[in-house]
């Protein structure tokens, strides 16, 4: 098999553009290689829902395996591409170093936590872009609970049950709402801590939560959170971060065991490394078929590719799911396309709706223009997930779980022990 069709990243570009590529190469016409650093597809929208114990965690991924038919997995890590000679060098589970040739490449790597040179934010503050990272929030929460309980000191006591989220958009907003829904659940169990009283405060740098959608959603989304008793700063900056503290702008300093920072995504470091353009906010320099500037057979997609925004002329798309995994089906499309010899399509894709999950049957959307508040939007989002989730078992997994929580609640047990065993003879 000559031809060779190689995909970098298995999240929902890389995965989408594979299955949408076994189905429009004709078998035998080119082999199809993704490399991914783990074997499964995190599903992120549905984050705050593990962090808050709503989900089983292993109800928000999506193993590649099970999704894919004719593509081969390669479960490794990418360091460095030379496009001039069409390889890209990987580093497998090992640790040995390998070269993959191609005749077209995707790179789909997606992106990582966009941290600010703010002192004792890396050393004190915790991510929410990964599943490890929500499982580890979750647990911060249960643990907060056990030391204020147990705690004789109402200053100590102030620290551990209060909760700083430092960024409003889609990640900062959900989860502060899905960790106060679970707190509110399990607080009922710590009676000094319930009567004490638990605080949340919601940061953001910029005048308005959730700037990614029309304002009088955005409006509806704060007030619904202020109702809730929680805090919200706009127009603050984080300044400093300690053990046991949070400096905001403007002096206020709020004593805190837990600071969550969401403030913003940038692509993966290794974009870097992979010889290719790179516009001015480190995406890769693409056109509007997804192609990579001044490279033949390269193409990019999703949160690490600049790919031209049709609804927003001279920016590029958001990193959003929708947009990766429409880019992903066009991108597919597009290479069959070229090695048939034809002319690639064009992006074109608008956003059609947003969808915001607050828990508690609260939610804000906008679909085909028409806006939705409260108990609609939460069912409108419940639904547009269990859509986009791939495979009816993954589906029927999430109405399970969503089902069990509501007539049960949810466990306090704090599990972070679990893989991390202790040594034979402890």
């Amino acid at each position: 098999m000559s031809r060779r069709v190689l995909i970098l990243g298995g999240g929902f570009g890389g995965l989408t553009a594979a299955r949408k590529l076994e189905r429009v190469l004709p078998s035998g016409s080119a082999g199809i290689t993704l490399v991914s650093d783990v074997n499964y597809l995190l599903y992120t929208p549905l984050l705050p829902g593990a962090a808050g114990g709503t989900l089983e965690p292993r109800h928000v991924v999506v193993p590649l395996r099970e999704e894919l038919g004719r593509t081969e997995l390669r479960v490794a890590r990418v360091t460095g591409a030379d496009p001039a000679a069409k390889v890209v060098r990987i580093s497998d589970l090992d640790g040995r170093d390998h070269e993959l040739p191609y005749d077209q490449l995707v790179v789909a790597l997606g992106s990582t936590s966009r941290v600010l040179p703010i002192p004792g934010l890396a050393q004190h503050a915790i991510g929410f872009k990964t599943l490890a990272e929500a499982i580890a929030l979750r647990n911060r929460l249960v643990s907060t609970l056990e030391r204020a309980e147990a705690s004789t000191h109402e200053a100590e006591r102030d620290a551990l049950l209060t909760y700083v989220f430092v960024g409003a958009g889609y990640a900062g907003l959900e989860g502060i709402a899905e960790l106060q829904d679970f707190a509110r659940d399990v607080v009922e169990r710590y009676p000094r801590c319930r009567t004490h009283g638990m605080r949340f405060l919601l940061v953001e740098a910029r005048e308005r939560v959730m700037t990614e959608i029309p304002e009088r959603l955005s409006t509806f989304a704060a007030a619904e959170l202020r109702r809730r008793g929680m805090e919200i700063r706009v127009s603050t900056t984080l300044e400093e971060v300690g053990e046991d503290f949070a400096c905001l702008s403007g002096g206020e300093r709020v004593a805190t065991r837990t600071v969550c920072w969401t403030a913003g995504v940038k692509p993966q470091p290794v974009v870097a490394d992979l010889g290719l353009a790179l516009d001015d906010g480190g995406r890769i320099d693409c056109d509007d078929r997804l192609r990579v500037h001044g490279v033949d057979g390269v193409w990019a997609i999703g949160d690490a590719a600049g790919v031209p925004d049709p609804a927003r002329p001279g920016q590029p798309c958001p990193p959003t799911a929708q947009h990766a995994i429409r880019q992903a089906r066009l991108v597919a499309r597009n290479v069959a396309a070229t090695l048939a010899g034809a002319e690639p399509a064009r992006f074109t894709y608008k956003t059609k709706g947003v969808f915001v999950d607050m828990g508690r049957h609260q939610a804000v959307a906008e679909t085909m223009g028409i806006r939705w508040r409260g108990l609609p939007a939460w069912f409108l989002a419940r639904t547009y997930h269990l859509a986009l989730m791939p495979g009816v078992k993954r589906r029927v997994r999430l109405m399970v779980d969503w089902a069990v929580e509501t007539a049960f609640g949810r466990d306090p047990a704090e599990l972070g022990s679990l893989g991390h065993p202790p040594k034979l003879g402890d």
